[in-house]
């Protein structure tokens, strides 16, 4: 994206002729060869100042590069005073998340014996006005991996997935649509589907250094399409009859997702615990 472009060489100049700059670095999506990349996607930087302070305190440099219509800021003591953010909207559409660091806070991370998850999912040394940068370790983006679950974990999904079923379901009866919402979304989906999801592609791959990004952003890609509208059929609007439609589609989605992956990884599904909630779920819709 040529906007985004453009405003990068801006920071880039302005920091090179900042004698407060020491150093400056490219992170996340732009720079990570596993993520997806469009004209949506944010420029992540990171600005080491000699004197972090005045910048924290002071937003006015966030306009040189733009005209700022939304900003979130966050201050040191979230990080344990090891940076702050400042995350900018500009009216052109461009969002830049800034990150703040002291110099000698970045100077301690960058001799931790592994890389920040940051770092390690993507970097680039844009200014290194001092060679500070010269023994930061390259990244193994294996902190955005999936990684093979062990049983206990593979267990406690399963259960608690259909332990939380129930929830949705009283809530149905109910025509309580909020909390309904909260527990189907918010729990089933985020909870227990996603890491579910990303288990059975890596699965598919041997495990072999493969991920999906946030919140299931590829799982299209990797998934067939009689899997895929499986997936989509688990998303309902506001009618409570769909809701009741897209639950019993959680079910029957982790189902054959649950079974497949107990399968390939010689675990055991809880086939009774299935049974008896699925018996539960079906009673509880057709009570008045």
């Amino acid at each position: 994206m040529k906007i985004r472009e453009q405003k990068l060489e801006q920071i880039v100049r302005w920091a090179e002729y900042n004698p407060d700059v020491r150093v400056v670095l490219l992170t996340s999506s732009l720079v990570n060869p596993y993520a997806p990349v469009d004209d949506f996607s944010d420029l992540d930087i990171e600005l080491v100042f000699d004197k972090r302070k005045a910048y924290e305190e002071d937003n006015t440099w966030v306009s040189l590069f733009g005209d700022p219509i939304s900003m979130v800021e966050e201050k040191d003591d979230v990080f344990d005073g090891k940076h702050a953010m400042k995350m900018v909207l500009y009216r052109d559409h461009i969002k830049i998340d800034f990150k703040l660091y002291q110099l000698s806070e970045f100077i301690a991370e960058a001799k931790e014996e592994n890389l920040p998850e940051d770092w390690d999912v993507g970097y680039k040394v844009l200014i290194d006005k001092d060679g500070f940068t010269k023994g930061m370790k390259s990244p193994t983006y294996q902190s955005i991996m999936i990684h093979q679950p062990v049983e206990k974990k593979f267990q406690q999904l399963l259960n608690d997935f259909w332990w939380d079923t129930t929830y949705v379901a009283k809530c149905l009866n109910r025509r309580d649509i909020f909390y309904a919402k909260f527990m189907s979304e918010n729990i089933l989906r985020t909870d227990y589907l996603v890491p579910l999801i990303e288990w059975y592609i890596a699965a598919s791959h041997d495990w072999n250094n493969i991920t999906t990004n946030k919140h299931g952003r590829l799982f299209k890609k990797y998934l067939s399409a009689d899997v895929w509208n499986k997936v989509e059929a688990t998303f309902s609007g506001s009618d409570i009859e769909e809701n009741w439609n897209a639950l019993f589609a959680f079910a029957d989605l982790v189902h054959e997702l649950g079974v497949d992956l107990a399968q390939k990884l010689n675990f055991t599904y809880p086939f009774k615990l299935e049974h008896d909630i699925r018996n539960y779920l079906a009673e509880v819709r057709l009570m008045p």
